[in-house]
């Protein structure tokens, strides 16, 4: 079982960058598949990023070359570091983990069993 905490939210003006923190209480090391998901009122939570256990990568197009993900295992964190930020990123951003997803699949929040609590995200 992994608890997952994210924060690093806040209210930015658009172009401008956040890092968002993932801290598991177990090993991510492990974990097959790790994602950030966001979620606007309104709106059905989307796919932004997902990194599998040996670090292959998958975006969505609207956060390609804007977005990285990246983990510290040593740290048992995930990151999204995001940069031109658009007022369209704006929304509650959750990380995930599954222990098996497989590829293709990795940007479907349903996939997942272990979410977060969310951190708000405002760009104006």
């Amino acid at each position: 079982h992994v608890q997952l905490v994210e924060s690093g939210g806040g209210s930015v003006q658009a172009g401008e960058s956040l890092r968002l923190s993932c801290a598991a209480s177990g090993s991510i090391g492990g974990s097959t598949s790790m994602g950030w998901f966001r979620q606007a009122p309104g709106k059905e939570r989307e796919g932004v990023a997902a990194m599998d256990s040996e670090g292959t990568t998958t975006y969505a197009d609207s956060v390609k070359d804007r977005f990285t993900i990246s983990k510290d295992n040593a740290k048992n964190t995930l990151y999204l570091q995001m940069n031109s930020l658009k007022p369209e990123d704006t929304a509650m951003y959750y990380c995930a983990s599954e222990s098996t997803v497989v590829a293709g699949r990795r940007l479907f929040p349903y996939e997942y069993t272990y979410w977060g609590q969310g951190t708000q995200v405002t760009v104006s």
